[in-house]
């Protein structure tokens, strides 16, 4: 047996109203008296009947029916109230063996309605039955479709995450980001997958917008810096070259770039984008085929993502994912806080009202609350057994007795009504049959 950590006071009676019972245990309590006084009256009764009938029976020959049926009332009404005694307690506080049944027997009584609720209660196919029959997805779907309801699981998501954030440290959740990173960004090569989603964008086509951009702002740019280019190609001549003669090269050299340009802007098919298009392809292969390429890709990741720019990332994200959220829960209006509420209505309306979608959520709900029977059933009940193994003994049975004992007490009184009928017809059937 577990050692008792903490023993309710031990009580042979029932206390006060200021002894610690609650208010329906205080009324269970009185009614219990009343009929321990009603049966102990009845008892009492019978007793007094018999005495006069006894002492007037030689005179009034009828009263030996009466004394008959009264001795047989406090036979009853004594042997009932010895058999409901007993379970309770010794009667009259002597030790008779197979007497306080409850207290010596109470960690026995646990184990058997620990068992019996195991068994009977948290049966598989009992659980199942009643959600099939409860239909809890749809009456779920009601309870969120309703506005008040979906703002107070709001509220309540909002609590939440405020309770989870001020556990969480924030070094901790770094950890678990910067691992994250770590695993699922630098650890895997970048080349490939680069190289793959590279690919399909190039065989698409979605490079050509990009491309397209790229060449109207060299044109735009060429429009506007003639005189750039015609500097460029002064600085490059030798020192010799008469200034005439520069001005007469740069100029034809902005104008053969700017018609390169406008034919390359005009032309989809031009050479140029064809070979860009070649180098694209080419290169999408090589991050994914060629070691050498995907080398130096993984230079580049290490080189962009070193120790250091990780564990800042990671501070950054969770800073940033933190203060979002705080600020967002803790603002009745934010949009989160609203998008959230809708997103709960509309959960419960569709429940409410999509049959498949209530049969598929009451299915989940069935087979997780089968698997939580099965699996954890024997724990569930044994919280019955445990609980009663750590009661009193003299506590357990007064528990017991104030909230089944006014049901007994109807024993000794029907005990000694019956006593009485059966004493009054043995002694009818005895002077019937013997004189």
């Amino acid at each position: 047996m577990a050692t008792r950590t903490s023993q309710a006071p031990r009580s042979r009676g029932y206390r006060s109203a200021d002894g610690g019972l609650s208010p329906a245990d205080q009324a269970k309590a009185a009614a219990l008296r009343r009929m321990k006084s009603l049966a102990l009256t009845l008892l009492l009764a019978m007793a007094v009947v018999f005495a006069v009938a006894f002492a007037l029976q030689r005179q009034y020959a009828w009263l030996e029916y009466v004394r008959a049926a009264s001795e047989g009332g406090m036979v009853g009404a004594l042997a009932d109230w010895f058999a409901v005694t007993a379970l309770f307690r010794h009667p009259l506080g002597v030790p008779i063996p197979h007497t306080a049944i409850i207290p010596r027997r109470k960690d026995a009584i646990g184990v058997s309605l620990s068992q019996f609720v195991e068994q009977n209660f948290l049966s598989e196919e009992v659980v199942r039955e009643k959600l099939a029959s409860v239909d809890a997805a749809q009456k779920a779907g009601g309870w969120l479709a309703r506005p008040e309801n979906a703002r107070r699981v709001a509220t309540e998501g909002a609590a939440a995450i405020r309770g989870a954030f001020a556990v969480l440290r924030d070094d901790d959740v770094q950890d678990v980001i910067e691992a994250m990173v770590r695993k699922h960004l630098l650890g895997p090569p970048w080349g490939p997958p680069v190289g793959r989603m590279a690919a399909r964008l190039f065989a698409d086509g979605h490079h050509h917008k990009l491309v397209d951009l790229l060449v109207d702002r060299a044109a735009e740019w060429v429009d506007t810096n003639h005189t750039v280019v015609a500097g460029l190609v002064s600085e490059r001549s030798p020192s010799w070259v008469p200034n005439f003669v520069d001005d007469l090269v740069g100029d034809k050299v902005y104008l053969e770039l700017r018609k390169f340009i406008r034919a390359v802007q005009a032309d989809q098919d031009h050479q140029v984008r064809r070979s860009l298009d070649k180098y694209l392809t080419e290169l999408a292969e090589d991050l994914q085929h060629d070691p050498e390429m995907i080398a130096r890709a993984e230079s580049i990741k290490a080189q962009v993502l070193d120790d250091p720019r990780v564990r800042e990332l990671a501070a950054r994200t969770w800073e940033s994912v933190k203060a979002a959220l705080l600020e967002a829960v803790d603002d009745g209006n934010s949009p989160l806080r609203i998008q959230f509420t809708a997103a709960v209505r509309d959960f419960g309306t569709r429940l409410a009202e999509d049959p498949d979608l209530a049969a598929k959520a009451n299915a989940w709900l069935a087979d997780a609350a089968g698997y939580a029977v099965r699996t954890y059933r024997s724990d569930i009940a044994s919280v019955i057994s445990d609980t009663v193994e750590r009661w009193d003994a003299e506590e357990t049975s007064r528990k017991i007795e104030l909230q089944v004992g006014r049901d007994l007490q109807f024993i000794r009184i029907n005990g000694t009504v019956v006593g009485s009928l059966a004493g009054l017809l043995i002694f009818a059937v005895a002077r019937l049959f013997l004189g």
